[in-house]
């Protein structure tokens, strides 16, 4: 005869909590909001690297020329790379299309920027990775063009 685990009474309200929240935020919500909240940070890093809609201004180039200085690129190249894909993956982000594809990419440029930029951010990088992997790993959710269109 099998014995049944009894529950600590002291374990109660963090279960019953925990059953609460599973219900007031799947994982479809948790992955929108991810998808939000990074591609927010990107888009408004991108924003400062344009004039207009998308006209690459003075202020990116020298960006890339003195402070950022990336090994194997042309200043020139880095910059427009950075300003066009800081909005087109988070456009593609908050649509959730292509999700796996466009947190995959700015997963890289977060590496690059931590290689190569800046090193000491590692935990701002940390916490973008942090929201990037788990849209990498179990892509846009319900809430997506994806989903949609039954995209992988």
């Amino acid at each position: 005869m099998a014995t049944q685990a009894v529950t600590p009474i002291w374990r109660l309200p963090f279960e019953k909590f925990a059953s609460v929240a599973r219900t007031l935020l799947p994982s479809s919500l948790l992955l929108l909001v991810q998808r939000l909240g990074i591609a927010a940070v990107f888009f408004m890093s991108g924003r400062t690297k344009v004039d207009g809609i998308l006209t690459v201004n003075e202020n990116a180039f020298e960006l890339f020329r003195t402070d950022y200085a990336l090994p194997f690129v042309k200043p020139e190249i880095a910059a427009y790379a950075a300003a066009y894909s800081e909005h087109l993956f988070p456009i593609l982000l908050v649509l959730g299309l292509f999700t796996r594809i466009s947190a995959g990419a700015l997963l890289v440029m977060t590496s690059v920027i931590e290689i190569f930029v800046y090193p000491d951010a590692w935990p701002t990088h940390l916490s973008w990775a942090g929201l990037l992997l788990p849209l990498i790993a179990l892509g846009g959710g319900k809430l997506s063009l994806d989903r949609l269109l039954k995209m992988p």
